[in-house]
């Protein structure tokens, strides 16, 4: 099973602290083509950081609510926690979240 970037999934998250789980809405970052995937969360919490990107078309990504992509928070999850597919980000969405996604990751390599 492959996923493309930009990708909405329904997948089951861990707790940090190892306590549960929870069904989330993600965003497909990185399919390497192994048993793992990048994911950034996807929220209907407000913004809270520069690093969070609010989805314009959420509706057509397939989501319920209002909501945005929390960058700051990437995950590597098995695709086997995967639920089911719920849509994918639209390109206009796409044009915020991908300079976004990579001045994150430059500011972690000029850390």
């Amino acid at each position: 099973m492959s996923f493309s970037q930009g990708e909405i999934l329904l997948v089951s998250m861990l707790f940090t602290d190892g306590s549960g789980a929870k069904r989330r809405p993600a965003m497909v970052v990185w399919d390497g083509g192994d048993d793992d995937l990048l994911v950034a969360p996807v929220t209907s919490h407000t913004v809270r950081s520069q690093r969070d990107v609010t989805l314009t078309r959420w509706q057509n990504a397939g989501l319920r609510l209002p909501s945005i992509v929390r960058l700051e928070k990437l995950a590597t999850v098995g695709k086997s926690t995967v639920i089911r597919r719920l849509g994918q980000v639209e390109a206009t969405d796409w044009t915020a979240i991908e300079p976004a996604l990579n001045q994150f990751f430059a500011d972690i390599m000029a850390a």
